[in-house]
């Protein structure tokens, strides 16, 4: 599957869209929710991955602009394993944050995935910084 050198932009601006919106409706609309829960950190952790990713895709975004050789499909692996670690480490953040009893395979399963995802793409662009360029 090939990925379009604008798709890292992209998807830097849809997911801070969302990182703020989700942020602003935890402050605002669930903070009682969240508060009652206990659960209000797990939400502004999930804020926080998702918006300091959006960041970090708009750097890809700006590498790929002069990338070449082996480092393109490095940054575009990054671009996938972030995307894959904001769904299923922020996402599973938020599930939990409002139903904090869900099953315990979910709790022990996805947010691990999803942060080794985001390590995985951090390693990728790591890689791609010691390869040389075609």
């Amino acid at each position: 599957m090939s990925l379009s050198p604008r798709f890292p932009l992209f998807s830097a601006g849809i997911s801070g869209a969302v990182g703020v919106g989700l942020g602003a409706f935890g402050a605002h609309a669930l903070r009682g929710t969240l508060t009652e829960l206990g659960t209000r950190d797990r939400w502004e952790t999930a804020v926080f991955y998702q918006l300091t990713h959006a960041v970090a895709l708009l750097g890809i975004a700006a590498c790929l602009r002069s990338a070449r050789g082996a480092s393109v499909g490095r940054f575009k692996w990054a671009t996938r394993c972030w995307l894959g670690g904001i769904t299923l480490f922020s996402g599973s953040l938020y599930v939990l944050a409002l139903s904090p009893h869900a099953p315990l395979w979910f709790k022990i399963a996805v947010p691990p995935l999803g942060g080794s995802l985001f390590v995985l793409g951090w390693l990728l662009v790591a890689a791609a910084a010691w390869t040389k360029d075609e």
